[in-house]
């Protein structure tokens, strides 16, 4: 298998403070991989260095062999990198089809002049996404939902309608913030389906932030453990969750 995404030794320091401290991990192209920890341990600033909110004060990461370090959010969202976050961030009055359409960017161009003034090549261009979104919705179980206003969607609806928006960016790498936030047992069962899903359906390499144990244990092939900033532990899933260090950085001594 080659590499997705490799990490070298990669970190940022506010100040004093070293938020991420030398991560280095490798991803394989189709793996679903866990990043996890305990909260504050850096997690969420490693997914915002892969997606240029923030650039590295040390370090380096590729995408497929790619270096991407430094480039602004959207030329790595182009490059092949999309996420979806903790808390779910939709265009809330907006249906659930022109939330997925804005996500089609990096596959459908017309000019201003076309769209001002609704040239043929905007009527196409338009029908293609309307198909296109449709599409992605179809898989998710929510083409019935398009013209709802996404606001009006419930939590767990919502939450795919987050995922089908990322991917219709076309990424290679899809990155999951705690996505099972909020979610009942049941919603984080089929949450677990619909991650699979994607993995196979869509043919992704997909990393994943998680707090629920039994969901990360339950998909996820390897793992890296974050605490305070530094790597505790990786490898395989259950061998690292029963890792005493692990288990002693959840819940203390």
């Amino acid at each position: 298998m080659s590499v997705m995404l490799e990490t070298k030794n990669l970190g940022i320091s506010f100040g004093g403070l070293k938020a991420v401290d030398g991560l280095s991990l490798s991803i394989e192209k189709g793996q679903l991989y866990g990043l996890i920890g305990p909260n504050g341990a850096g997690k969420t600033t490693a997914f915002n260095l892969l997606t240029g909110v923030y650039k590295p004060t040390m370090g380096n990461f590729f995408l497929d062999g790619e270096k991407l370090t430094g480039m602004s959010t959207i030329e790595i969202n182009k490059k092949g990198v999309a996420r979806t976050f903790q808390n779910i961030r939709l265009f809330k009055q907006m249906s659930v089809l022109d939330n997925v359409k804005v996500g089609l960017h990096n596959n459908f161009e017309y000019t201003a002049a076309e769209g001002i003034f609704r040239l043929p090549r905007h009527a196409k261009v338009e029908k293609q996404m309307n198909e296109k979104a449709i599409e992605l919705l179809d898989v998710f179980g929510l083409a019935g939902e398009k013209d709802r206003l996404s606001s009006n969607l419930p939590y767990g609806k919502q939450r795919k309608l987050e995922i089908a928006r990322a991917l219709a960016t076309s990424p290679k790498l899809l990155l999951l913030d705690e996505p099972a936030a909020g979610m009942n047992p049941q919603e984080t069962q089929e949450l677990m389906d619909t991650i699979r899903f994607v993995r196979d359906h869509f043919d992704m390499t997909i990393l994943l932030i998680e707090h629920d144990m039994k969901l990360v244990a339950g998909i996820c092939e390897e793992v890296t453990v974050l605490n305070f900033g530094t790597v505790l532990a990786q490898g395989e899933t259950s061998s690292v969750l029963q890792n005493p260090e692990v288990v002693k950085a959840y819940l203390g001594d």
